[in-house]
C-alpha cells in the first residue's frame, strides 16, 4: 500500500490504532508527518481517519445491513476498507461515489483474496444505494442503543450518560461531541496580548473570535497554513490549547514569585500558560515520566520566551518523589484520566475505552493526589484536573482525597472565576462539549496544617 496515498495512509493509520495500545496523535505524527502531502491530501487524510473513528458505530450498522457475514467475522483491515469507503458515500459529498468505491476495491486487491475483493465491492454498492432505508432503534423505546447507533456511541458510554443526564441532554451531548471542535490558542502575554494575536492571525485563518471565558484564548477554523508555519507561532506568541484546560491554570491561579510544581506536565500547555500567569518570575519544576516529552517541553518554553522552568524526571506511579524543592507554594495535578471528555478531538477514545477502566483511572488519580500532597506547603494550594466528567474521575476522587487528607479543605474559586458563568458549581470547575469546550473536572484544595 503507498504510503503517500491519502486512502492508504488513512488504512494504515486505522489498523495501526485496532493493533495497539499507542493514541491516535502518536500514530499520526509518527505515519502521517512524516510524509509529503498536499494540503488536499493532508485534509483528505485527516477527514478521512477523524471521519471513520469519530461515526464508526453508525458505519457499522450500514455494513452489517448490507454485509452477509457478521461485523466479527470480517478480518479487521477489511472493516476498516468498507468504513473508509462507506464514510466517504455517506459523509463527502465532493467525492464520486464511484471513486469512494473504486478506491476502496484497489485497496482491498492489495492484500485480499478474489472473493474478498468482490464482497468489499458489493457491500459498498448495494450501501451507495440503499444507505438511507436503513433503520435504527426506536428512540422511545429503546434510547439508549437508539442513540448509541444514531450517534455513533458504544452503549455502555450511552446508558451512563442517560442515568445521569436522561436522553434529551445525552443526544445534545453526543451532537455536541460529533461537532468537528474550532482550534483554540492561548495568547503567550509574554510576547504579546489577545488584541495583536487577533491581528496577526487574520490573513492565516477564518472566523477568527476571542474565547468567552479565558482572557488570553481566541478560536478560529479553516486555517490557510500549518500553525507551525505562521509568523506569530515562531515568534513565540502563542500556544495550542483549548479554552477548558485555560481555565484549569487559571484556577491554579499563580503568582509572581510562586514556587509551583507541574506534576504531569505533558508537553507543557499548562506549564507555559502558569509561566505567563507569573509575568516569568518565581520558579516552576515541570515534571513527568517521560523524559522525552520533558525535552519537547523545554524546548517549547524556550520558543515562548519562558526563563523558569525546570524539569524534572518522576514516576507519580511510586511513593515519593525527587523533586528540586522540598515544598511548593501551588501544585497542579492534571492527572492521566479517561479521556471522556476530549472524545470531540480524539474520537478512537470511545472504542478502545470500556468501563472497567474507569475504576482503574480512579484509583491511579487516587495514588497520584496521595504522592503529591505531601509537597504542599501549609496554606498552599493544590488544583486536581481531568479532561473527564465521568463521577468516578471528579467527584469520587474528590471525596476519597479528603477523607485520606483532613489537612486539606475545599478552597473558593478565584475572584476571577466569577466570569465563568455556567462553569462553576460548588467550588469546582466543570466544562462540557455543549459549552464548546472540552470537558474538563477541577477543584481547588487548600492546605489547612
Amino acid at each position: 500500500m503507498k504510503l503517500d496515498d491519502a486512502r492508504g495512509t488513512a488504512l494504515i493509520i486505522l489498523n495501526t490504532r485496532d493493533k495497539n495500545r499507542k493514541t491516535l496523535d502518536s500514530i499520526l505524527e509518527d505515519v502521517a508527518d512524516q510524509k509529503t502531502f498536499s494540503k488536499r491530501d493532508r485534509s483528505l487524510l485527516y477527514a478521512l481517519v477523524y471521519g471513520v473513528l469519530r461515526w464508526r458505530g453508525r458505519l457499522d450498522r450500514i455494513i452489517a445491513h448490507f454485509s452477509k457475514t457478521r461485523l466479527d467475522k470480517i478480518a479487521p483491515e477489511v472493516l476498516n476498507i468498507l468504513r473508509l469507503g462507506l464514510f466517504q458515500i455517506v459523509y463527502l459529498d465532493r467525492i464520486p461515489v464511484s471513486a469512494a468505491v473504486n478506491t476502496s476495491v484497489e485497496m482491498s486487491k492489495q492484500f485480499a483474496a478474489p472473493w474478498v475483493v468482490r464482497f468489499v465491492n458489493g457491500v459498498l454498492r448495494n450501501a451507495a444505494r440503499g444507505y438511507e432505508t436503513v433503520t435504527f432503534p426506536d428512540i422511545a423505546k429503546h434510547p439508549v442503543s437508539a442513540l448509541a447507533a444514531d450517534k455513533s456511541f458504544p452503549e455502555w458510554l450511552i446508558r451512563r450518560w442517560v442515568k445521569q443526564f436522561g436522553p434529551e441532554e445525552t443526544r445534545n451531548l453526543c451532537d455536541a461531541v460529533n461537532t468537528i471542535p474550532p482550534i483554540t490558542v492561548r495568547t503567550n502575554t509574554l510576547r504579546t496580548t489577545r488584541e495583536k494575536l487577533i491581528k496577526a492571525l487574520e490573513d492565516d485563518a477564518g472566523n477568527i473570535e476571542p474565547a468567552p471565558y479565558a482572557p488570553d484564548g481566541i478560536s478560529f477554523s479553516n486555517p490557510r497554513v500549518s500553525l507551525p508555519e505562521t509568523e506569530a507561532f515562531k515568534k513565540g506568541w502563542f500556544q495550542v490549547q483549548d479554552e477548558a484546560a485555560q481555565l484549569t491554570a487559571c484556577l491554579l491561579n499563580p503568582q509572581p514569585g510562586d514556587t509551583v510544581l507541574d506534576a504531569c506536565a505533558g508537553l507543557g500547555g499548562k506549564t507555559g500558560h502558569i509561566a505567563q500567569m507569573m509575568k516569568n518570575k518565581g520558579r516552576i519544576v515541570a515534571a513527568d515520566k517521560d523524559h522525552k516529552k520533558l525535552m519537547r517541553l523545554s524546548a517549547e518554553m524556550e520558543r515562548l520566551g519562558v526563563s523558569i522552568v525546570t524539569t524534572c524526571v518522576n514516576d507519580l506511579d511510586k511513593p515519593g518523589g525527587q523533586y528540586p524543592c522540598r515544598l511548593f507554594d501551588r501544585i497542579l495535578l492534571d492527572a492521566p484520566c479517561s479521556g471522556l471528555g476530549v472524545i470531540r478531538r480524539n474520537p478512537d477514545t470511545k472504542w478502545y475505552l470500556s468501563e472497567p477502566h474507569l475504576k482503574r483511572y480512579k484509583k491511579r488519580q487516587i495514588k497520584f493526589s496521595d504522592n503529591v500532597a505531601r509537597f504542599v506547603k501549609p496554606s498552599g494550594i493544590l488544583v486536581y484536573a481531568v479532561c473527564s466528567t465521568e463521577p468516578e474521575e471528579t467527584h469520587a476522587v474528590t471525596e476519597a482525597f479528603l477523607r485520606r487528607h483532613p489537612e486539606f479543605v475545599r478552597d473558593p474559586l478565584p475572584a476571577t472565576a466569577e466570569n465563568w458563568q455556567g462553569t462553576t458549581d460548588k467550588g469546582q470547575l466543570t466544562t462540557s462539549p455543549r459549552d464548546n469546550m472540552d470537558g474538563f473536572f477541577a477543584i481547588r484544595f487548600r492546605r489547612i496544617r
